[in-house]
């Protein structure tokens, strides 16, 4: 038999068990495939093709996109020496991580040139082919999506990002991540600002669209749920001030006679170019205060109901019963009477 002549005469037959038709050279190895052998399935006119090093597809055709999913785990899971593989160290991010998280902003799998694998730092591994590996010193926990580990949302739209070079694709992106309540602004943010890609003028761009994205769809949830659990209906968008005093803080919705208000947290880091310290100095300084607004309200009587976009998007009921509770939990007890309520 030459070199390039077809294999079919000798078929490797793997145990009826073995469904999976992307198979990494240990696995073959434990159903009894000797790396010769599998070698010998990928000659030109055999059954087999190998993408990946140590990586096959078990059927003559290119791989689909999930194929090339598995596979760029499968490679980027593999250790030297290793009697077993799996996924437990890498995770698929980037525009295919956004693709499975359902973006439709983002490119079907086939289309890729490139799956980017996300894996520790300390690993040592090259790209190779389509598989392209991005390193990190505190890899995320991933999420499962169609069996695969995948980076979450925020984590996967900064490397994807970090690929990309023009401000139409980047804002299409982000903006989906935040109108379709994928995930937080401030995540992104901060996500972004640890990839060190704010400098970046047309991921400015972008994030300044992000920003301005994150707080109309929380509202609309806000009025929705209001309307939807039957709650009272509150005055909505107002500033709150002493008489003649000074001005305690602007709410997202607030129930005079219960003095209830509610506060929808849609802030984000800024992305000025500080230093790390600075840039924390400043979160630390807007935490406190909020969180010196909320005691004083507090102190005079309100009660400061905080919810989040992401919460209003997941869980609007348990909200609207948090929402109710304090409302009922106000009856009969003294309020801020003397709060003089304005439209901001």
């Amino acid at each position: 038999m030459t070199q390039n002549a077809p294999l079919s005469s000798h078929p490797i037959r793997l145990p009826a068990h073995v469904e999976q038709r992307v198979l990494s050279i240990e696995e073959l190895k434990a159903h009894g495939v000797s790396p010769a052998r599998a070698a010998a399935q990928c000659r030109d006119g055999g059954p087999w093709q190998q993408p990946l090093p140590g990586v096959y597809v078990l059927h003559p055709g290119p791989p689909n996109g999930e194929e090339r999913l598995r596979s760029a785990l499968l490679y980027a899971g593999r250790r030297r020496g290793a009697t077993e593989t799996g996924h437990d160290e890498g995770m698929v991010t980037g525009l295919a991580a956004l693709t499975l998280h359902g973006f439709s902003a983002a490119p079907p799998l086939g289309s890729l040139d490139r799956i980017d694998v996300l894996v520790p730092r300390t690993r040592r591994l090259r790209s190779a082919r389509y598989a392209h590996v991005v390193r990190t010193a505190e890899p995320p926990s991933p999420v499962r999506l169609a069996g695969l580990p995948v980076a979450p949302v925020a984590r996967a739209l900064a490397d994807a990002v970090a690929g990309i070079g023009d401000t139409s694709t980047a804002r299409s992106l982000l903006t989906e991540a935040v109108r379709a309540g994928h995930c937080e602004p401030a995540a992104v943010v901060r996500e972004l600002s640890r990839a060190k890609l704010l400098g970046r003028a047309y991921v400015l761009h972008a994030v300044d669209s992000l920003l301005a994205e994150g707080r109309t769809p929380a509202e609309c949830r806000l009025y929705e749920m209001v309307r939807t659990y039957d709650l009272p209906e509150p005055l909505w968008n107002v500033d709150l001030r002493l008489p003649g005093g000074p001005h305690l803080g602007a709410v997202d919705a607030y129930w005079p006679n219960e003095a209830v208000a509610v506060e929808l947290d849609t802030g984000a880091p800024r992305h000025s170019a500080l230093d790390d310290d600075r840039r924390q100095a400043e979160h630390d300084a807007e935490w406190s205060a909020y969180t010196a607004k909320r005691e004083q309200l507090e102190r005079l009587g309100v009660t400061v109901v905080h919810l989040t976009p992401k919460r209003l998007h997941e869980a609007p009921e348990q909200l609207a019963i948090v929402v109710r509770t304090a409302l009922m939990a106000a009856v009969g007890r003294d309020h801020a009477a003397h709060v003089v309520i304005l439209p901001r």
